[in-house]
C-alpha cells in the first residue's frame, strides 16, 4: 500500500515542471505579451495538429497536460489538441526499449500514432469549421473565469495555478493506484478477450484510463503476448494519460469534453482495428 502512496507522489511531482511552464507561459501571453502573438499562439494555421502530433509523439505525458491547459485558454484549436492526445506515447516507448527483441515495434508504433493523430486532427478541425458556430471569447477567459489572475503577477497566478492542479492530479493517480493494487494486472488480463476482434474496443477503454499505469499495462501485456499488436495501439492512441483529467478540470463545457473523449476513443479503436486487419 505504501508503494502505491509513493507511486501516486511520484507520479504526480513529474507533472510539476510542464504544469508550471505551461501556465507560466499562460500567463506571461494573458499579462505581458502582445495580441498579435497570442495569435499566432490561437491559430497555428491549418498544420496545427501537425506540430501537436509531433510533439506528443515525445515519450511523456506533459505535453497532453500543456495541450489541455492550452486548449482550455483557447490557445490552440480542436484538431491540435486532439492530435496531442492521440500522439502522447508515455511510458510505452522507455518499455520496449527495455526489451530488444521488442526494438522493432518501435519505429511502426511511432508512425501509427503520427499518422493518426495528424489525420484525425486535421478532419476534427475542418469539421469544427463546417459545420460548428464560433464562439466569440477572448483567449484564457474560460481558463481564469474566478481565478482573479489580472490582480496577480505572472509568477504567483502561474504558481496557483499549477498547485490546484497538481492536487488534483494527486487525487486521481491515488485512487487510480489503489484500483490497480486492489484489481490486480492478472484479472485485468484475463478480461482482454486475447484474440478476439473486440480487443481494440476493450483495451481502448483501459487506455482512456488517465494514468501512466494504462500504458505500462498495455505495453507489458502486449509484450508478454496477451495483446495483438493494434489492441496496444488502441489502448496507446487513447492514452493521453493525465491530459484528460487537466481537460476537465481546466475546461469547464462538459458536452464538449466527453464529446473530445468520444472521437479520442472512436479514432482509437478504429487505428486499432486497421492495423490488426493488415498486420
Amino acid at each position: 500500500m505504501l508503494d502505491v502512496l509513493l507511486d501516486a507522489l511520484i507520479d504526480s511531482l513529474k507533472m510539476l515542471p510542464f504544469l508550471f511552464a505551461a501556465y507560466f507561459l499562460i500567463e506571461y501571453l494573458e499579462h505581458k505579451a502582445s495580441e498579435k502573438m497570442t495569435r499566432s499562439l490561437q491559430s497555428l494555421g491549418p498544420w496545427g495538429p501537425v506540430g501537436g502530433a509531433v510533439l506528443g509523439i515525445v515519450p511523456q505525458c506533459g505535453f497532453s497536460v500543456a495541450a489541455a491547459n492550452f486548449y482550455a485558454g483557447r490557445l490552440i484549436s480542436l484538431g491540435t489538441l486532439l492530435a496531442v492526445f492521440i500522439a502522447t506515447s508515455d511510458e510505452a516507448i522507455p518499455i520496449l526499449l527495455a526489451h530488444p527483441d521488442q526494438l522493432g515495434y518501435i519505429g511502426p508504433m511511432l508512425l501509427i500514432k503520427l499518422i493518426s493523430a495528424v489525420a484525425a486532427g486535421l478532419l476534427a478541425d475542418l469539421f469544427v469549421r463546417r459545420f460548428v458556430k464560433p464562439r466569440r471569447e477572448k483567449p484564457f477567459e474560460e481558463l481564469c473565469a474566478d481565478c482573479d489572475c489580472e490582480h496577480h503577477s505572472v509568477l504567483v497566478s502561474a504558481l496557483r495555478h499549477t498547485l490546484e492542479i497538481f492536487l488534483f492530479i494527486l487525487l486521481v493517480n491515488l485512487l487510480l493506484g489503489l484500483a490497480f493494487y486492489l484489481v490486480g494486472e492478472e484479472n485485468i488480463s484475463r478480461v482482454l478477450l486475447s484474440g478476439s476482434a473486440f480487443q481494440p474496443f476493450l483495451t481502448a477503454l483501459i487506455g482512456l484510463v488517465p494514468n501512466c499505469a494504462a500504458s505500462v499495462l498495455l505495453t507489458e501485456l502486449f509484450v508478454s503476448g496477451s495483446l495483438s499488436f493494434g489492441s496496444c495501439m488502441a489502448g496507446l492512441c487513447a492514452g493521453a494519460g493525465l491530459g484528460l483529467v487537466v481537460l476537465f478540470r481546466t475546461n469547464r463545457r462538459i458536452r464538449e469534453n466527453l464529446a473530445i473523449v468520444g472521437a479520442l476513443y472512436g479514432v482509437s479503436v478504429v487505428t486499432g482495428l486497421i492495423v490488426n486487419f493488415i498486420a
